[in-house]
């Protein structure tokens, strides 16, 4: 029978085994153009003016980004892409009036410009009660920050000829999986990407920080007959060293496009589901939506007035934690410069905390808890949850049900938890896989699917700042034939 090759062997499997490795970048060559006095220089320069033509108050943050990306395709090279941007944002109020602007032009008259232009649609915005910048008790000092390492910064000096031979690579190792089926590709990447930024207002906030996010990613194409099943597989990391081997990458995506050959419809029925692992995160983003501050003030969430309610099972916690090493939701500060802590945001299914930036706080009469700009590193996990509940394991405690492995569509309806949403995956009798299925949707209203949560896997794999494990739902329903 099909069945998706394990992904556990990618998470130790490192670029450095393949032709190319991380050539000199551990001496944290930056290829900015700019450097972090003169980002400091240019944002004070912006405040000064501010303050200067009459701003109450004032922020700015200048960044800048520049990386490579590579593409290939049936062996060979599509597109080479050098990416360098920059930008300097500056935000005004004049009263509890605010105004923003922005510019790419690092020129003082540009700057003076960009100021005026803030300066101007702050006054003749109206006056909101809740603008203003984070109280000054909560921002993250300087002292705090210095004493933050989390390892963000690892540019990759790799060029465009060595980030094909990497994709190239990537690609070869799909297509030679099966040379009867595989016999065609939408492609490999290689992408190296770093940024930098400084950010300052006037309530003492000054900190920035550079970091940088290598990827490496393969779409092969599977065929028997008339019958067509793409899948794909990726490594992202802050560090190249981190990345999975192009070769590890390029059979799992393969094995996994095999896997999906014979595809067939199911029945319109209702049984457990099972969430594969990469994409179960789908299933925390739409919890953390629900209790955003955006939301809950605006009331367009289901989960209103949740805090210190029961939303989930009592085995299930989820942990938020910004300082993570390397992690890609890692951050010693927020988006307005507040100091954010670790801590548990769910406890025995219990909402310990919301997610709040201080304008979304100041609006419900809360607290900000260091969340401007989105949630840091989370992590789902179930007091059940034991090391040997690997994949075959969550198969069996599925028994008999659908096992998703992809999804489309928009998802959950923020205001009412409505969820309906394409999926593929695979039909599973007695925990064990029988055959690949396409066409379905699933659905069901998703704070019932919440408190329906009966296992996480133990086969835990990061999909972006969400770290979970595959999840076992009670029931669904499930549209087919």
């Amino acid at each position: 029978m099909n069945k998706p090759m394990k992904n556990t062997a990618l998470k130790t499997t490192k670029t450095a085994k393949s032709t190319v490795k991380n050539t000199g970048t551990q001496g944290k060559t930056s290829g900015f153009a700019y450097s972090r006095p003169f980002f400091e220089d240019l944002v004070d320069s912006a405040i000064a003016h501010a303050k200067k033509i009459g701003a109450t108050d004032a922020g700015a943050d200048a960044s800048e980004g520049c990386g490579l990306s590579v593409s290939v395709r049936k062996g060979e090279l599509e597109n080479v892409e050098r990416n360098r941007d920059k930008s300097l944002g500056v935000t005004v109020y004049v009263g509890q009036r605010r105004g923003n602007a922005s510019t790419s032009d690092f020129s003082k008259a540009a700057i003076e410009r960009t100021v005026q232009a803030a300066f101007d649609i702050a006054r003749f915005t109206a006056e909101d009660p809740f603008a203003a910048l984070p109280d000054e008790a909560d921002i993250a000092t300087e002292a705090e920050i210095a004493a933050i390492n989390l390892d963000l910064f690892h540019p990759w000096a790799v060029t465009s000829e060595q980030a094909a031979v990497l994709a190239l690579e990537c690609e070869a190792a799909a297509l030679n999986t099966s040379k009867r089926f595989i016999t065609n590709s939408e492609g490999a990447g290689v992408s190296a990407q770093q940024s930098h930024f400084f950010s300052a207002h006037t309530h003492g906030f000054r900190g920035g920080y550079a970091s940088s996010r290598q990827s490496m990613s393969v779409s092969p194409i599977a065929s028997r007959g008339d019958d067509m099943q793409r899948d794909g597989w990726y490594s992202t990391a802050r560090n190249v060293d981190d990345l999975a081997s192009p070769e590890a990458i390029g059979r799992y995506a393969a094995q996994r496009a095999l896997s999906r050959l014979k595809s067939r419809k199911i029945p319109t029925t209702e049984c457990p589901v099972l969430f594969e692992s990469p994409v179960a995160g789908g299933l925390l983003g739409g919890l953390v939506n629900a209790v955003s501050g955006g939301a809950l003030y605006r009331k367009s969430s289901f989960l209103l007035d949740s805090l210190g309610k029961q939303v989930l099972p009592k085995h299930i916690n989820v942990m938020e934690d910004p300082f993570v090493l390397r992690g890609n939701g890692s951050s010693p500060f927020d988006d307005e410069g507040v100091r954010v802590k670790a801590r548990q945001v769910i406890k025995s299914g219990v909402v310990e905390g919301y997610f709040l930036g201080s304008y979304s706080a100041r609006k419900l009469g809360m607290k900000t808890t260091g969340n401007a700009g989105g949630s840091h590193n989370l992590t789902m996990t179930s007091t059940r949850t034991q090391a040997g509940d690997d994949l075959d394991e969550m198969l069996r405690k599925l028994g008999t049900g659908l096992f998703v492995t992809e999804m489309m569509g928009s998802g959950v309806n923020g205001v009412t938890g409505d969820y309906s949403r394409g999926a593929s995956g695979f039909w599973v009798e007695h925990g064990v896989i029988a055959f690949p299925v396409h066409e379905i949707t699933i659905a069901g209203n998703f704070k019932t699917m919440l408190k329906g949560i009966e296992a996480i896997g133990s086969d835990t794999y990061v999909s972006g700042a969400k770290t979970m494990g595959s999840v076992l739902l009670n029931r669904m329903k499930v549209a087919g034939s």
